[in-house]
């Protein structure tokens, strides 16, 4: 059986999205983000079923987001920051020997790129705070999930899918 070319994850501001659409583009496959599928599949923005539904239906949704995604054998996926925290996230993700890449980055190269605006629930009050937080929090189920780590601060997008490429 196949598996996804590649899952990226990594906390908010690490660069999954933009470098999924990259390395997909690169391998001249799909590529799949799983907080879209949320978005597409419940007509509302993340924000949104944050505050009308809270963060449990949100992992819910994300979950079978997820389970989705990962029947997609010619697809590079991309995770939200929270996706793979679950057990349940973590025992679909390591059933199978999917290629999982961590992209690290510090508060200060991540900070920048979120932006910290209101579509990150769960980055108000304190955003950098918080994302630290969240950050020491889910780095142990990060590395834990990881094939491949790769310290983003300092590289292009260009460099990032050079190096997940040349550990696939």
């Amino acid at each position: 059986m196949q598996v996804p070319y590649a899952i990226l994850i990594g906390p908010p501001g690490s660069g999954k999205s933009s470098v999924g659409r990259a390395l997909a583009k690169r391998l001249g496959v799909g590529f799949i983000d799983s907080d879209n599928l949320v978005e597409k599949k419940s007509g509302r923005k993340i924000s949104d079923i944050f505050v009308n539904d809270g963060e449990e239906v949100f992992r819910d949704l994300e979950f079978e987001a997820l389970t989705a995604a990962l029947q997609d054998t010619r697809s590079v996926l991309s995770l939200g920051g929270g996706a793979p925290i679950s057990e349940r996230a973590q025992a679909a993700l390591t059933e199978r020997e999917f290629p999982i890449v961590f992209l690290d980055v510090s508060l200060s190269v991540a900070a920048p790129r979120v932006g910290f605006n209101r579509d990150r629930p769960l980055l108000l009050g304190n955003p950098r705070a918080q994302w630290q937080s969240l950050y020491d929090a889910r780095r142990p189920i990060y590395e834990k999930l990881a094939t491949i780590v790769i310290k983003v601060d300092s590289m292009s997008i260009d460099e990032i899918v050079h190096t997940i490429k040349l550990g696939l």
